[in-house]
């Protein structure tokens, strides 16, 4: 199936402009403010460890980028267990130092409500600046098209109502929201493929299966930080 969108498929030569974008869409963030409370290394640490994930997104899922660069998606494939990165405690522990129980608890707490059926996730939706709005909106749009050819469900989880608006206006339904460690409200968020032969009625409330909370899982993230 040719898909036409107004995004491309990042490669491994990409890594340094996605990690860029997710870098300058958290740090100004209270999230990442509470994981990397010290502002002068905040950005690095943030980067770090964003480099991680995305070099393993694209090894086990998707990365996307708008034609001109300024914003990305990245997404994981769960239909199957997706195992750590390579070496990945040791990097952690480098990459965060004494940040690093932040951003395991946090993912420890994501993890444990995540869908436990098949589905596409998407861990990063980056678009700093001025205009982010209008990129974030673009660059969801454009790799929503590519996931929804894969036939299966998307998820994710946000972290403020703007945040999920724009994900009800690109055809999410959301979930009971529930506390983070860090003080914030998580929102999940599902949606249906047009192409998967599941799908449930429009009239039909959305419930999917979570993951039970005691679960512990090895390759945890923190919101695209700490992958779970």
């Amino acid at each position: 199936m040719t898909v036409r969108t107004s995004v491309v498929r990042a490669r491994w030569r990409d890594i340094d402009r996605v990690v860029d974008l997710i870098t300058d869409t958290l740090a100004p963030t209270a999230l990442g403010a509470w994981l990397v409370p010290d502002p002068p290394c905040r950005a690095g640490v943030l980067a770090a460890v964003a480099r991680i994930w995305t070099e393993h997104a694209l090894l086990f899922g998707d990365a996307f980028l708008l034609q001109d660069g300024t914003a990305a998606t990245v997404w994981f494939h769960r239909y199957r267990p997706i195992p750590p990165p390579v070496r990945y405690e040791g990097r952690l522990a480098a990459a965060c130092g004494a940040h690093r129980d932040r951003f395991l608890l946090l993912g420890r707490a994501l993890s444990a409500r995540r869908p436990a059926e098949a589905h596409n996730h998407l861990a990063f939706l980056a678009a700093p600046g001025p205009h982010g709005a209008n990129r974030a909106a673009a660059v969801l749009a454009g790799s929503q098209r590519w996931m929804d050819t894969l036939s299966l469900p998307t998820y994710t989880e946000v972290l403020t109502p703007a945040e999920r608006d724009l994900h009800l206006r690109h055809g999410y339904t959301s979930s009971d929201d529930f506390p983070l460690p860090c003080g914030g409200t998580a929102h999940p968020m599902w949606r249906f493929s047009p192409f998967w032969a599941g799908r449930m009625s429009a009239n039909t409330v959305t419930r999917w299966p979570a993951r039970h909370p005691s679960v512990r899982v090895r390759n945890d993230r923190v919101s695209g930080y700490v992958h779970r």
